[in-house]
This record gives C-alpha cells, sequence and structure tokens, in this order.
C-alpha cells in the first residue's frame, strides 16, 4: 500500500522546475531547497557516516541560509506576518543549535521535557507561517499549499512518537514503512516551493514535448541506482539473526498467526545461543532456509537429518533438529505425533493445571485419622535427570540458600536418604522415579512411631530462624509440591524435629513428612 504512495510522490519530487527567470535571491533559495531534498533523499546516508556534529552543522547551516531567504523572497504582504515569521523561524534554529550543542559535548540551550518539545513545535509553527506566506504571496499553487498543510499534519504524527511514545525508530516495522512514507510529503512541498518560485511568469501555452522526457530520465536517474544495490533472490536475506531481540524468545506456536510462524522458525534456524554456530550458514537465504525445514520434517531418524544438514552446509548437522523447532513449518506434520507443540500458551497453562490436579488426585493421605494443625498431599513432581530429592526449609533464613546448597552436599557425602544443615533438610528419593506422593503435617507433640508398612523412618533436627517451614510448590517450571504447602513452623521461630515416613510400592514412591516442636539435637533412624 505504502510503496504506491511512495512512488507518487517521488514523481512529484522530480517534477521540472517552472520555467521563468528568477533573480539571484530567489535562484540560490532554489538550489538551497533542492539541496534539502536531496539530503531527505539520498544524501543523509553517506552524511550519516560522519560524526553526528557534522549532520548537525550541516542542517543547522543550510536551514539558516534558506530561513533568511524565505524572509527576503516570500511576499508576506504585512509586516507582522514577517515578523512572526522571524521569531519562528529563530525558534526553529534555537532547536538545530542545540541539538548541534549536544552533538559536540557543549552546554546546551534546554534538555528538559518542556524545552525539547517547545523547539519541536517551534518547527511546526514555522512552516505554518511559511504556508501563509506563501498563500499570500500568490505564486504558489493550491497543490502546494495543501502540500504545505499536509507536512504539518506529517509532524502531528510524528511529534506523538516522539515525545510521547518514545523514538520511532523502536516501534514495529510497519510503523518505519509509514512514517518514512509520511516523511515524503515534507519533501514534496520543498520541491514544490523551489518549484515553482517563478510562476507568476509562467507562459500561457505549454512548454515543449521535451518536458516528459526530462521527468523520465530524470526518475531513471533516481531509480536504477535503487534497482541495481537490490540483491537477487538466491542472495541471503538476513531478515532474521541469533542476534535479534525477538530471537531470544520461544513463541508458543499456537500464540502465533500464521504469518508469523516461519519467523519464528528463522529466528532459531538462525540462533547463536551460547556463542556457537546457527543450525544454518549465512550464506543460505531466508526462503533456502525454509525450503530445508519442511525437507526435515519428513525425515524419519537423526542419519537422514545429519545428512540434510551437511548439504546445507550446516556447521552441526549431527545435533539435528528438534521437533518444537519444526513445528514453526510444518504443523501439520510434526502435530500429528506431537500434538502438544501446537497449543497457544494459554492451553498449555490449562493442560499443565489439569495434569497437575489429575495426579494429585492420585496421592492419599497415609495417616488420615492423625490430623494435623496443618497439612497438606501432593504429588511432588522431581526433576527427571539426577534431581536429588526435595527440601524442607526456611525460605526466610537470611542465608537460605548456604543451607540449601550445605543439606544437598551433606546428602551426597554420606549417602543418606536426609542431608540436614541447620534450617534445610534434603530429603532424598529411594526408587528411580520422576515424581512421588508426599504429605506433610504438622503437629504439637511427638507422634506414636508406626513404622510398620514403612521401608524407612527418620528423625532429624531442624531450626526456623525466620518462622517459616515449608516445602517449594511447583511454579512455572516442572519442579515442586503440585499444590500449595502450609508453613509447617505452627510455634514460630526455634528449634524442631522432623520425622520422614518412605516407602515404595510396585514403583510408586511414598513419603510423609511430620513436623513437630522438640530441641534434641539427636539424628534418628527408626526403621531402616
Amino acid at each position: 500500500m505504502v510503496a504506491p504512495v511512495k512512488a507518487a510522490f517521488l514523481w512529484l519530487i522530480l517534477r521540472a522546475p517552472v520555467p521563468g527567470p528568477l533573480d539571484r535571491r530567489e535562484k540560490a533559495l532554489r538550489r538551497l531547497l533542492w539541496m534539502a531534498a536531496a539530503f531527505a533523499l539520498v544524501l543523509w546516508y553517506p552524511i550519516a557516516l560522519l560524526p553526528g556534529s557534522v549532520d548537525a552543522a550541516f542542517q543547522f547551516v543550510l536551514w539558516a541560509a534558506i530561513d533568511v531567504l524565505y524572509l527576503l523572497v516570500i511576499r508576506w504582504r504585512s509586516r507582522v506576518l514577517r515578523a512572526v515569521a522571524g521569531v519562528m523561524f529563530a525558534v526553529e534554529l534555537t532547536g538545530m543549535a542545540n541539538e548541534l550543542l549536544d552533538e559536540l559535548d557543549l552546554l546546551e540551550l534546554g534538555s528538559g521535557d518542556l524545552v525539547q518539545p517547545g523547539l519541536m513545535l517551534g518547527g511546526v509553527a514555522a512552516t505554518v507561517v511559511t504556508v501563509i506566506g506563501q498563500w499570500r504571496d500568490g505564486r504558489w499553487s493550491r497543490g502546494t499549499l495543501i502540500a504545505g498543510w499536509w507536512s504539518v499534519g506529517a509532524y502531528a504524527l510524528v511529534l506523538p512518537f516522539n515525545v510521547l511514545i518514545g523514538r520511532i525508530s523502536s516501534g514495529t516495522a510497519a510503523m518505519l514503512v509509514l512514517m518514512d512514507a509520511v516523511g515524503l510529503v515534507s519533501t514534496v512541498w520543498i520541491v514544490a516551493t523551489a518549484r515553482e518560485l517563478s510562476a507568476e511568469r509562467l507562459p500561457a501555452e505549454p512548454p515543449p514535448a521535451r518536458r516528459p522526457v526530462v521527468r523520465v530520465a530524470m526518475a531513471a536517474v533516481a531509480v536504477l541506482p535503487i534497482m541495481v544495490v537490490i540483491n537477487p533472490e538466491q542472495n541471503a536475506y538476513l531478515t532474521y539473526s541469533g542476534w535479534s531481540i525477538d530471537c531470544y524468545d520461544r513463541p508458543s506456536f499456537g500464540d502465533l498467526k500464521p504469518a508469523e510462524r516461519e519467523a519464528a522458525f528463522l529466528c532459531r534456524a538462525r540462533r547463536t545461543e551460547g556463542g556457537g554456530p546457527p543450525m544454518f550458514p549465512d550464506s543460505l537465504s531466508d526462503q533456502a532456509i525454509l525450503a530445508y525445514g519442511r525437507v526435515l520434517c519428513r525425515t524419519e531418524d537423526r542419519d537422514e537429518q545429519e545428512a540434510i544438514l551437511k548439504r546445507a552446509g550446516s556447521a552441526w548437522p549431527a545435533w539435528g533438529v528438534d521437533p518444537w523447532d519444526l513445528v514453526y513449518v510444518c504443523p501439520e506434520i510434526i502435530g500429528a505425533t506431537r500434538p502438544e507443540l501446537l497449543r497457544s500458551t494459554a492451553e498449555t497453562a490449562a493442560a499443565d493445571t489439569a495434569y497437575t490436579a489429575e495426579e494429585n488426585a492420585k496421592c492419599r493421605d497415609p495417616w488420615p485419622r492423625t490430623k494435623g494443625v496443618v497439612q497438606s498431599t501432593a504429588k511432588y513432581f522431581l526433576f527427571v535427570d539426577g534431581d536429588p530429592g526435595y527440601l524442607v526449609h526456611d525460605p526466610e533464613d537470611e542465608v537460605a540458600d548456604e543451607m540449601a546448597e550445605l543439606a544437598t552436599d551433606r546428602s551426597y557425602d554420606d549417602n543418606a536418604l536426609l542431608g540436614v544443615a541447620g534450617s534445610a533438610v534434603l530429603i532424598g528419593h529411594v526408587a528411580d522415579v520422576s515424581d512421588l506422593c508426599l504429605t506433610v503435617k504438622a503437629l504439637r507433640a511427638a507422634p506414636p512411631p508406626r513404622t510398620a508398612g514403612w521401608d524407612q523412618v527418620m528423625e532429624v533436627p531442624i531450626v526456623s530462624r525466620g518462622g517459616r517451614l515449608t516445602v517449594p510448590e511447583k511454579g512455572e517450571g516442572d519442579v515442586g509440591a503440585g499444590a500449595p504447602m502450609p508453613n509447617l513452623a505452627i510455634a514460630g521461630k526455634g528449634r524442631y524435629r522432623l520425622r520422614v515416613y518412605v516407602r515404595v510400592d510396585a514403583g510408586e514412591e511414598q513419603h510423609l513428612v511430620v513436623v513437630f516442636p522438640g530441641a534434641s539435637s539427636k539424628r534418628l533412624e527408626l526403621k531402616s
């Protein structure tokens, strides 16, 4: 949609000037306006490669000369209007001077939240008063005046983004393209102003037929270099890279629109996490990577994937490609065997909640007749690969992390079920399981041993320095208790005893943790 609009603007910009004699001031103004238009279209790029102070100084000098000539060339037909124009031009140049001082690291005229918008509004006011002056002069056509008012409207669009929302460069790609097109309106007005400086001497008959030829030649000079620098289809489109901010996150497939899914795969394919090379070399275009992705979707094993990745020039072909990456490019294939990968974030959260509730329902209180002051029964989910167990700890302890680490080390060093360290006790698991049924109870006094039916029963000391003793809950991760765990330190800060009952039945492991006040520091093995 923007491309034809920009093409029309470019055609208006490249129109030949109205023929007719000009005096010395008018000639100078026309050349300076053409220089301003050339800067807006082309010269900004090479000047941007220079220090910022060069850019700021160039624009300040250019527009200072243009503003002076505006005052001298435009027939304002009112001394008051000419004076107002001079004031507005001075405010506009003050803003440019402030930017130049900033680039030179000198004392600025002002940088507050009120000063900067005020200087920018001064530039808008300068445009408004110039259009009014052109209208009173009578040389400029209605189309030029409309372009001038449209340029004021363009400022009205740009200012909220710069002042209220933030810099336009931080917006979306669509916003960047739109604002780039809107910015051409001001260039159309500047060129039209230069073009019609001699409009009052316009001949009654149209100029010779050579004018369209000149316009075509000028358009060719402007457009052909751009066509030359556009890469052909087979070259790399580095639209997405491993350094792109949007590529750090892995969006859920169900949260993406169809047009966004290929972009997500390209992000994964070009990622450079951990400092390693990307999945595909940068020499491959985005289209080629997507094609390889669709071929990889149809492979049956890692060997086939490795062969395809080698052919593509991958730096790590033996790693293969995971289905949670390929789902973005071929959901119909991956979803047939891994439907959970097609879910949205909300659907995944709902499925996790339902699964956790179902697993919790499988666990039963092994001491239903012994009611604790507080108690809870739930499934405790372990980390599958090498999780040593779970903690009963005081999260309010100032050294809670150190105690948890020490308790874990002691469980490994002693090769024991329990690792004890002050306010933390690590309770290990006996069988090779990924989850277990856990019941916690807090009692006011020590219960009878009741070791019958249990494989191991142990009792150790634990202290609460912050007035809390609890078990970590399952949050956004996959580890923790599947239901809220109570505070087992029912007497507040102080010393407690912790008794653990463990049994394994048909591969299912069950734990009962009982906490009660007690000052003893002995470690007891009631059954082993």
